[in-house]
C-alpha cells in the first residue's frame, strides 16, 4: 500500500473516497480505468451523456502517431506517446487483442515536399522507422520524402466497450446522463475528474476549445494491408479488422455534424489517387465527428469551491485529434495529479 493510500485510510477510516470522471470517449474511458485499478481505496463512477457506439472517438481513424503540441514540454509529450504506445501494443500481441481491437499496422507516411523534421519524436517508439527509398516512392509520384514504419491501430467501436468492461471489472461504476455544471458533482463525490472534450466549452467555460470537423467513409477493400497517410494529415487510408477507414477533413470550427457529398466526393477522389484500387472498393458507411481540439491538450489540477467546499478537479480534455494515440498517456498522468490532490486534501479540508 503506498503513503497515500494510508493517509486515506486513516482519513476516512475505511470508508471509500469517492471519484467521478466525466466523459466516455477513449479519454475518459482510459482514465476510469487507471484510477480504478491504481486506488482501490476509491469508489469511481464514470458519468457521460453519450457512450460508444455514439461518442466521437468511436469514429476515429485510430492510428498511433502523434503531431507536436506548441507549449508542452517534449520530454511530457514523448512520454504520454511511449506509455500509450506501449500499452496499446502490449494488447495487440496479448489473447486480448481480437476483443480490444487492437492490430499492428505497417505502412507508409508520404510527403509532398520534404519536411523539415525527417525524424519526429515519436519515431523512436513505433516500429522500424526509416526513410522511404526512392524505388518505394515511384509508387507516389506526386510525393518526394516519405517515413515507412509499423505502429498500431485502435478499432475504437470494439476498444472503448472492452475498456468500460475493465473498468466495470476493476470495481467502477457506469451512469450515462448529462453534466450541466460542476457543482451539481459537489455533494456526490470528493473529487472529479473532467474528461468532458468539447463540453468543456460549457462545463468549465473553456473558450480556447475548439471543433475541428472530422469526415471519414468506411470501405470494404479486404485487399488492402498497408496504410498509406499522406503527411498534410487530410488523406488517408487505414486498413482495420473488419474494413478500411478513408478520409478525411479537417476543417476548424466547424460543428456540423451532416455527412457531406462534396467531402465524401473528394475523399474518394483523393484516396483513389494514392491508392487506385478503392475505385473497386463498396462504401459501407459515413461518418461526421468534432475532435475536441485546443492549441495544447489540458492534463492539470486546480481546486474549485463548489458548494461552499473545495473539491479537487483534474482535467484532462482537448487532445484534438490524437486522442487514441496519448490517450493512455494522458490518464496515467491524470492518475497522478488525482494522487496528489488526495494527499492535499487534508490540508484543504481545514481551509
Amino acid at each position: 500500500m503506498t503513503s497515500c493510500e494510508t493517509l486515506l485510510l486513516r482519513l476516512f477510516q475505511m470508508k471509500s473516497v469517492r471519484g467521478v470522471v466525466v466523459g466516455a470517449g477513449v479519454v475518459g474511458l482510459s482514465t476510469a480505468v487507471c484510477i480504478a485499478e491504481n486506488l482501490p481505496l476509491c469508489s469511481v463512477t464514470l458519468l457521460s451523456e453519450k457512450f460508444s457506439p455514439n461518442t466521437t472517438s468511436d469514429g476515429a481513424a485510430g492510428i498511433v502517431l502523434a503531431a507536436e503540441f506548441p507549449d508542452i514540454l517534449l520530454e511530457r509529450q514523448r512520454r504520454w506517446f511511449k506509455d500509450s504506445f506501449d500499452n496499446l501494443l502490449a494488447i495487440a500481441q496479448s489473447e486480448h487483442s481480437p476483443d480490444a481491437g487492437i492490430m499492428l499496422s505497417s505502412g507508409w507516411q508520404i510527403f509532398k515536399e520534404v519536411p523539415t523534421n525527417r525524424k519526429p519524436f515519436w519515431s523512436d517508439f513505433v516500429t522500424g522507422f526509416r526513410t522511404m527509398t526512392d524505388g518505394e516512392l515511384k509508387r507516389f509520384p506526386d510525393h518526394k520524402f516519405g517515413q515507412a514504419f509499423t505502429t498500431v491501430k485502435c478499432e475504437c467501436s470494439t476498444y472503448l466497450p472492452w475498456l468500460k468492461e475493465r473498468f466495470r471489472k476493476a470495481g467502477g461504476r457506469v451512469e450515462q446522463r448529462k453534466v450541466n455544471s460542476l457543482q451539481e458533482l459537489s455533494d456526490s463525490f470528493d473529487f472529479i475528474v473532467n474528461c468532458s472534450g468539447l463540453g468543456s466549452k460549457q462545463l468549465v467555460g473553456d473558450a480556447s476549445v475548439y471543433p475541428v470537423r472530422g469526415q471519414v467513409l468506411k470501405v470494404d477493400a479486404p485487399w488492402l494491408t498497408h496504410f498509406i497517410r499522406d503527411g498534410d494529415g487530410k488523406t488517408y487510408i487505414y486498413p482495420g479488422i473488419h474494413s478500411v477507414t478513408i478520409g478525411g477533413t479537417r476543417q476548424e470550427g466547424d460543428w456540423r455534424l451532416h455527412v457531406d457529398k462534396g467531402d465524401t466526393d473528394g475523399i474518394l477522389d483523393r484516396c483513389s489517387r494514392l491508392e487506385p484500387s478503392l475505385k473497386k472498393a463498396k462504401v459501407l458507411s459515413e461518418w461526421v465527428g468534432l475532435r475536441p481540439s485546443r492549441r495544447n491538450p489540458r492534463v492539470e489540477r486546480e481546486w474549485l469551491q463548489l458548494q461552499g467546499r473545495m473539491v479537487p478537479v483534474v482535467h484532462n480534455y482537448g487532445h484534438g485529434g490524437w486522442g487514441v494515440t496519448i490517450a493512455w498517456g494522458t490518464a496515467l498522468d491524470a492518475l497522478e495529479l488525482v494522487r496528489q490532490c488526495l494527499k492535499e486534501m487534508p490540508q484543504q479540508a481545514k481551509l
